[in-house]
């Protein structure tokens, strides 16, 4: 989708280029979610429901722009300050849905 030229140059150097509901977007929102422990490839499967095969494929090329770390075969968000933000982010997100799925009390 384009996005306006305004935009373009406006637009912060250093945010997440992630679009939301993507496997990466899934894969990082889980590992934010629980970011005081690491995961397997299997165990970030059984939670995001990202098919087995594509979740090592999407693990490394989050690693390469420093958005996970890995030690042996587990895997945790990285340390990257946009991190937190992106977080925050996916979380009123998902709050915001939330409301408008349920109303707002």
């Amino acid at each position: 989708m384009p996005i306006s030229i305004d935009r373009f140059e406006e637009g912060p150097d250093d945010a997440l280029d992630i679009q939301t509901g993507t496997q990466p977007s899934r894969i990082l929102q889980f590992l934010a979610e629980h970011s005081d422990q690491a995961f397997t490839q299997t165990e970030i499967h059984e939670a995001t429901g990202i098919n087995r095969g594509s979740v090592g494929a999407v693990l490394s090329r989050l690693e390469d722009r420093g958005l996970v770390r890995h030690r042996g075969r587990y895997w945790a968000i990285g340390e990257d300050d946009r991190l937190a933000s992106y977080a925050a982010q996916q979380a009123a997100s998902s709050a915001s849905t939330m409301d408008d799925y349920y109303g707002e009390e």
